[in-house]
């Protein structure tokens, strides 16, 4: 057993004025199970012996489960740290170690004491012990990086670390700041609920976010990492440096780290194209939450615990990236650089407000940034540009109207189109036939409804509002324009940002009743060419949304034949084999096709992937990284009980994380009932960590079945799962997961009542959000599903 003491020392809390005296406080803290506060984590040594390390979660109000503090970001502090442990674990806080020295002569235990931390919040504040190995390199402006893996695995570090140091000086000039510790330490927890945290100068993560090994880990997860290494250290100046006034502007931090995280992957990997899968990663999930009416403002009051946790979501992180990303087009990389030093300078080691940022960014690019932000973060949702041209000569006179766009279609009286008295004033970029890859012409729309003049536009060619998929909106065009743009779909002679974008918005409002369902997959059609991945990912998905509604219907192998048409040419030209050289996109629309066609039962498909499974099982040909995913899916799809078995034999015998994952998560995809309640059994079985377990669970809702069961399994056993994800963003991902693709008013009608009798406040939004969903269904069944059924069979 390890025992850890902990003193924390000189707190000089902000209120407290010098001289008036000491306060000292005794508090005995539990290490407890809980992925928060400081918390045991269970490793496994090289040897095989299970141990225990213990490892802190503070953010959002959970430093207090480790000492008497004032948990709050305002209340900010300097910290030393004194930490006692056994003499033969890694122990690490925020800052290097300042001495080490043995505990009153014993030779078990050492005092190891930390240099005073700079002035920050409770939640920043960290300290891990156990075995770590690690890498290390400094970067270019000479500081200490270390990747801390488990023993024996350091060379998994590698990759993270490498990221690291390019990533630290990319800030430090774009910020034009220099990074403020003299280290930093990024380290990977066995146990741990969120996918990193950015405590100063010791960032903590899951493993599966951190370790890469060159031979097991797919291109999928390299990308990963990537993203999530540049998120944590953007926080590092925009969360750490400068902190949110109040979680009402936690959007801050997590927004605009989760755009900088994109810049700085571009920066570093240009191969993997990341602006054009931020549109289908970021941006998609923010329209599609925001346009509930149970969504919330970027901007959100907080009055309680439960309440942050609740904002951890596509709101805060994509939303928020995404109208950073406007902005960022709309006034210019060099004004914005410039707006960001003067707001991270004026308010460094302080506190901000969301309109302290806007100030600077207005003052730098002389653009009525103020006026145009609150719009977007005070007010919940988002327009839809509706688009009417007419042509005159070479000239094309185009009418936009700017309305709410609601999921439904409708505000809650039951008037169509939403147009209450939301109004925002829209940055407006767009393009044509003559100029597909840059605007031909900018506005920003501050009325209902605005006319534009676009000249040298010939009959016949393409307009498309929203040039690169940068705008915060929907548009919808007439079938006229929409059916204009379908060539240069088709040929791929438009952007595939430009080519993903208007399909998206056409499948969403198919989803709220404004367009025809049979419409959006008779221009899927055109992407049959497609050789994009993002765009295939995207339509994938919006396709993957129709196909479960049909599976309440008799069409759905209909739908399967109808994808499987779609992605016979990329299938056929992407195959099973890597190619020499080939980008890491190739290698995840590979992943993408196959497991498509796996799941929709192609023979050959099928037919391939069970003899390479066999010869993995078999250890004769090993699959390769990016295969195992889609195998895995595949043989499961259409497997029985032999194959389930022999999916866990693999289970038990990955020694890396990432595969266990990969596998866990796969499992529920078994076709057999009775082998999904399996799943569960070994979803809260100990050999699935407890922050896997959420992910495993949700693996069996892929069918008609698999929710059912899945729902009867979460109302069985809520004690448990609530008693073990209770006020974290796990609960709301376990509750959403099991109940929102149902389609009838009466299971709503049930998930409310249960959940009326069973308190989840941090999850109250999310049920609210999933009932609407499973309403939202309903209504599509009863309006839409009928045509399309008869429009799939009649398909060829």
């Amino acid at each position: 057993m390890t025992y850890v003491k902990i003193l924390c020392n000189d707190v000089v809390v902000s209120f407290l004025q010098p001289g008036n005296g000491t306060l000292s406080v005794s508090f005995d803290g539990e290490l407890n199970d809980k992925m928060k506060g400081f918390y045991r984590s269970k490793y496994t040594s090289p040897d095989g012996e299970e141990r225990i390390g213990a490892v802190t979660q503070f953010e959002a109000t959970d430093a207090r489960r480790a000492f008497p503090c004032w948990d709050e970001p305002a209340v900010k502090a300097t910290f030393d740290v004194t930490l006692v442990v056994p003499n033969d674990r890694v122990a690490l806080s925020n800052m290097p170690v300042k001495s080490e020295s043995p505990l009153g002569g014993d030779t078990k235990w050492k005092v190891m004491t930390y240099e005073r931390t700079p002035v920050m919040p409770t939640y920043l504040l960290a300290f891990v012990v156990g075995e770590y190995d690690f890498v290390e390199a400094r970067d270019a402006d000479g500081v200490l990086i270390r990747v801390y893996t488990p023993v024996g695995k350091k060379e998994q570090g590698q990759f993270a670390l490498d990221v690291a140091v390019k990533t630290l000086p990319f800030y430090n000039k774009y910020f034009k700041i220099a990074y403020p510790l003299p280290k930093m330490d990024l380290i990977a927890i066995a146990d741990f609920a969120a996918g990193a945290m950015e405590n100063w100068g010791l960032v903590t993560y899951r493993e599966t976010a951190l370790l890469i090994d060159p031979t097991t880990s797919s291109a999928k997860t390299c990308q990963w990492v990537a993203l999530v290494v540049g998120h944590e250290l953007a926080h590092q100046w925009f969360g750490n440096l400068v902190t949110m006034e109040w979680w009402t502007h936690l959007w801050l931090n997590e927004g605009f780290a989760s755009w900088i995280e994109y810049l700085c992957v571009d920066h570093c990997f240009p191969e993997f194209d990341i602006w054009t899968q931020f549109v289908n990663q970021d941006l998609g999930r923010a329209l599609e939450l925001d346009a509930l009416h149970n969504s919330h403002p970027i901007e959100v009051a907080v009055g309680h615990p439960d309440e942050v946790d609740e904002i951890f979501d596509a709101i805060s992180y994509s939303k928020g990236a995404s109208v950073i990303r406007m902005l960022h087009d709309y006034i210019g990389d060099e004004d914005f650089r410039k707006g960001m030093n003067q707001y991270l300078t004026k308010f460094q080691y302080s506190n901000a407000f969301t309109e302290d940022l806007w100030d600077a960014l207005g003052k730098a690019s002389g653009k009525p940034v103020k006026d145009i932000m609150s719009t977007w973060t005070q007010q919940m949702g988002f327009p839809v540009i509706k688009v009417e041209e007419k042509q005159e000569g070479n000239s094309r006179i185009l009418t936009l109207t700017q309305e709410k766009f609601c999921a439904d279609g409708q505000l809650p009286e039951g008037k169509i189109s939403c147009c209450c008295t939301s109004k925002w004033l829209t940055p407006i970029s767009i393009c044509s036939s003559s100029s597909p890859g840059s605007p031909v012409k900018r506005i920003l729309m501050e009325d209902k409804t605005t006319t534009v003049t676009l000249e040298n536009v010939k009959p016949g060619d393409w307009v498309k509002l929203n040039g690169g998929t940068v705008g915060v909106y929907r548009v919808q065009y007439t079938p006229a324009t929409l059916e204009a743009m379908i060539p240069a779909v088709r040929d791929r002679t438009i952007s595939p940002r430009d080519r993903l974008g208007p399909q998206s918005d056409l499948f969403a409002l198919a989803r709220a009743g404004m367009v025809s369902s049979v419409d959006a997959f008779k221009v899927s059609s055109a992407f049959v060419n497609e050789n994009n991945y993002t765009v295939w990912v995207d339509l994938s998905m919006n396709l993957g949304g129709q196909g479960m509604l049909l599976q309440y219907t008799d069409a759905e192998q209909a739908y399967k034949t109808f994808c499987l048409n779609l992605f016979k040419n990329v299938y056929q030209t992407i195959g099973w084999e890597a190619k020499e050289g080939e980008s890491p996109l190739n290698a995840m629309l590979r992943d993408l096709v196959l497991s498509k066609m796996g799941r929709c039962g192609d023979s050959d498909v099928v037919a391939e992937a069970n003899r390479r499974f066999e010869a993995h099982v078999s250890g004769t040909t090993l699959l390769s990284a990016n295969l195992r995913s889609p195998v895995y899916i595949t043989v499961l799809s259409n497997g029985n009980e032999e194959t389930y078995n022999k999916m866990l034999q693999l289970y038990d015998a990955a020694d890396m994380q990432e595969e266990k994952v990969r596998i866990s998560r796969s499992l529920g995809c078994i076709k057999s009932p009775e082998i999904k309640k399996k799943v569960l059994k070994f979803a809260m079985s100990e050999k699935v960590r407890s922050q896997d377990t959420v992910f495993v669970i949700a693996g069996i809702t892929g069918s008609v079945e698999g929710r059912e069961i899945a729902w009867q399994f979460l109302q069985d056993n809520w004690a448990a799962l609530h008693d073990r994800y209770k006020g974290g963003f796990l609960l709301s991902r376990l509750v959403k997961t099991t109940t929102e693709n149902f389609v009838t008013e009466e299971r709503a009608k049930d998930i409310e009542k249960f959940f009326e009798e069973h308190s989840a406040p941090a999850a109250e939004r999310t049920i609210q959000q999933s009932c609407e969903n499973i309403r939202l269904n309903a209504k599509w069944i009863q309006r839409d599903s009928v045509k399309v059924s008869e429009f799939l069979k009649n398909s060829k």
